[in-house]
């Protein structure tokens, strides 16, 4: 592990860690994404012979029922077992994200209130490279359904065998994904963004990709919502004397399994510092003086999963206002929120935690808002709305309040 200081030129370098985008990757995504837009299914065709070494023809984009219908009898009947208790997990905490219209009702009979309405369509993307991200299926797609979206569009990029992972296509099919294609890459959220004769185009795209899925999300966005612009996984260790060696070293090293995975370990332990020093173990580690000043590095960090694994994490942890997701305790690692607790693992990532939140139901809403005066109510804030109308010289608006008193 490489030792830094907080304030030290490396220190820096971890805090601008979002800002390393690649020119290349830029121009790259730009070229595609305008492919896309001007020949539509030809250019995923294309892309997806050149990316994915795939040749496939527009019809045979989308998955087929046989074809869903075949990923059954490729997978082990216990994983749609254990798929439900996943999912029953998931649904339980978004349960408590619902939102309803409202609206409420002064003595002047003026009006006021949101209306609250699922997004009509949804494109969730799905890498799909060393192995099938399966739980970025139910993460992105649950949901989405809980919020009430009409129609959601799932993309994943075709394997060598001209089809999608069976454990991708199952698990899309339980949870009613109305339609799945393979289309992968820049191309495919290009497709989502623009909408060819085939893929349909969406309102929104959320889900994880590589450095130029995360680009083309970039650069659509205008065209459509996005979810978040995820960079590589992190995660963010905080421990102390009491903290157990041994999961910190385990927790460390299943960050690494993730392309480019961040490790940052920040303790006010000497003896637990120096024994990381003899271990090969990928990754930063910080040493400060205290857990106040070590909730003050995470904070200036910001990052993505952020694990306490102190005596007592809950004390910290109000302390705490940048991370993506807080696992609190020895017994809390990354593992299970990226799997069966429930919160979603698509997460802020590269700082953005300051900012950005994970992936909720909220996301899938738009909200109007609800506005209704009556001749009376207008009366009453007519003086107030005409001078600050006056003062931005906006005659045309004082005039469309005093027609209706004339």
């Amino acid at each position: 592990m490489k030792f830094v200081r907080m304030g030290s030129g490396q220190f820096q370098k971890l805090c601008d860690r979002n800002n390393n985008r690649s020119m290349r990757v830029v121009k790259s995504v730009r070229k595609i994404l305008e492919s896309v837009r001007v020949d539509g299914d030809e250019a995923v065709a294309r892309y997806t012979r050149r990316f994915d070494k795939v040749k496939l023809l527009p019809r045979e984009f989308r998955v087929t029922e046989g074809e869903i219908s075949g990923a059954y009898q490729d997978i082990k009947p216990e994983f749609v077992s254990t798929l439900k208790l996943v999912i029953e997990n998931v649904e339980k905490f978004y349960k408590k994200q619902l939102k309803r219209s409202w609206t409420v009702k002064d003595q002047d009979g003026v009006v006021l209130g949101e209306k609250v309405m699922p997004l009509d369509t949804v494109g969730v993307y799905v890498p799909s490279g060393t192995a099938p991200l399966v739980s970025s299926v139910y993460m992105a797609v649950i949901p989405a359904k809980m919020a009430g979206v009409k129609r959601i569009v799932l993309v994943a990029p075709p394997n060598k065998y001209k089809s999608i992972d069976p454990h991708i296509l199952v698990v899309a099919n339980l949870l009613k994904v109305d339609e799945i294609y393979k289309a992968g890459g820049a191309q495919a959220i290009g497709a989502l963004a623009f909408g060819t004769k085939t893929i349909p185009r969406v309102d929104k795209i959320v889900g994880p990709g590589n450095a130029y899925v995360t680009e083309a999300k970039r650069q659509v966005f205008g065209y459509c919502d996005i979810d978040m612009l995820a960079g590589p996984s992190e995660v963010l260790i905080i421990a102390n004397q009491f903290s157990d060696m041994k999961f910190i070293m385990a927790d460390l090293e299943a960050q690494s399994e993730h392309f480019m995975g961040l490790s940052i370990l920040v303790t006010n332990s000497k003896k637990i510092a120096r024994a990381l020093r003899k271990e090969n173990v990928k990754g930063y580690a910080m040493l400060v003086k205290n857990m106040d000043e070590a909730a003050e590095v995470a904070n200036i960090l910001a990052p993505e999963h952020l694990e306490i694994l102190t005596n007592n994490p809950r004390k910290i942890a109000k302390r705490i206002t940048n991370a993506g997701a807080i696992f609190l305790g020895p017994y809390t690692p990354v593992a299970v929120g990226d799997y069966v607790a429930g919160p979603s693992h698509v997460l802020p990532t590269g700082g953005s935690a300051r900012f950005f939140s994970g992936l909720s139901v909220s996301d899938f809403y738009r909200v109007s808002h609800l506005i209704s005066y009556t001749k009376k109510a207008l009366e009453k804030v007519r003086e107030p709305l005409e001078k600050i109308a006056g003062i931005e010289g906006l005659q045309k608006h004082l005039d469309s309040v005093k027609v209706r008193f004339d």
